[in-house]
């Protein structure tokens, strides 16, 4: 036996077709829809919701939850990986930059790799000094 669909949807109809209408991404659209079916009433059965947006129910259900708990917007939030972390700290790359523009010169970018280790405690390796200052700094050696 299916579930029954208990939900307030605070959005009206038309705002949600809408939303519905400009919404640029296919997740987006997707859950928007979901909400249009349940507010307008053409959807009652939470196995027939999993069954038309060719979903597993228990991500329908998760879908449902999020709505619940902070409504349209944390149904829509696009969550980012944090990714991984900057070899070079933003401290040691303005310490880097300043050095660089104003401070005594460089001879090697393997100095440069001394010169992080001793200041910033960071064990760099060459060809990451070397991207950081020629490619993202554009800077030069002054020999």
């Amino acid at each position: 036996m299916a579930r029954q669909l208990i939900l307030a949807i605070a959005e009206s109809a038309e705002s949600l077709e809408k939303q519905l209408k400009n919404s640029r991404t296919a997740s987006q659209k997707e859950r928007l829809q979901m909400l249009w079916w349940i507010k307008t009433g053409q959807i009652t059965k939470h196995q027939t919701l999993a069954q038309l947006l060719g979903r597993n129910g228990s991500t329908v259900t998760r879908w449902l939850q999020k709505y619940r708990q902070g409504g349209l917007s944390e149904l829509l939030a696009v969550k980012k990986a944090p990714g991984k972390s900057r070899h070079l700290t933003s401290e040691a790359l303005a310490g880097l930059q300043e050095r660089l523009e104003k401070g005594p010169a460089f001879n090697s970018y393997g100095e440069i790799v001394e010169w992080l280790k001793v200041n910033y405690q960071l064990h760099l390796r060459y060809a990451t000094v070397y991207y950081w200052v020629h490619y993202r700094l554009k800077a030069k050696l002054k020999v």
